[in-house]
C-alpha cells in the first residue's frame, strides 16, 4: 500500500452512507460514478452494495433520472450530438435500455436546430461558399460533437452524398 492510501480516513458505512447522500443531492449520479466513490472512500463490497440499494431506496439515486438528467445537459449545455451522448453513457455504465429511454427527451426539431445553430456559428459564410477543405474541416467538427453523419450531409446539403 502506498503512503497515500495509507493515510486516508477509511469512512464508516454509515458515515459513508451521510455522504455518499450529499454527493448525489449536489447533482444527479450514475450508479457507477457512486459505487467508485464508496470504494475510494474505503468501504468493501457488501458495504458498498448496501449503500447503493439504500441510496436507491431513499430515491437519491436513480439512474434513468440520472441518464435523462445527463442527456437533456450535454445537448442544451455542450451541443453534443446523440453519439457523443450515447458513448459517455456507455462509459458510465448506464445500460442501452436506459440510454434510449433517456434519449428520447432531445426533440427531433430542437436537435436539427441546435446542429444548424452550430453551422452557422462555425462557419462565417454561406454554405455554398465553403471549399472542399472548410467542408470536410466542418463534417469533422460536427462528427466529433458527435452528430450523425447523414443528418451532417442533409444540413449541408446533398453534394457530399454522390
Amino acid at each position: 500500500m502506498d503512503d497515500a492510501s495509507a493515510n486516508k480516513k477509511k469512512l464508516t458505512p454509515l458515515a459513508a452512507l451521510r455522504k455518499a447522500e450529499s454527493y448525489c443531492a449536489y447533482q444527479e449520479r450514475a450508479q457507477q460514478e457512486v459505487r467508485d466513490k464508496l470504494y475510494e472512500w474505503g468501504l468493501h463490497m457488501t458495504d458498498v452494495e448496501r449503500t447503493i440499494s439504500t441510496l436507491i431506496e431513499n430515491n437519491f439515486l436513480n439512474e434513468e433520472r440520472f441518464a435523462k438528467a445527463y442527456v437533456l445537459g450535454k445537448f442544451r449545455m455542450k451541443g453534443w450530438g446523440k453519439i457523443k451522448i450515447v458513448q459517455h453513457l456507455k462509459q458510465k455504465r448506464v445500460s442501452k435500455p436506459l440510454i434510449q429511454i433517456a434519449l428520447r427527451e432531445i426533440d427531433l426539431d430542437d436537435y436539427e436546430q441546435k446542429l444548424q445553430d452550430i453551422i452557422e456559428k462555425k462557419i462565417n459564410k454561406p454554405i455554398s461558399k465553403l471549399s472542399y477543405m472548410e467542408r470536410g474541416k466542418l463534417i469533422r467538427f460536427l462528427m466529433g460533437k458527435g452528430y450523425e453523419q447523414e443528418l451532417i450531409y442533409r444540413k449541408l446539403g446533398s453534394s457530399d452524398e454522390e
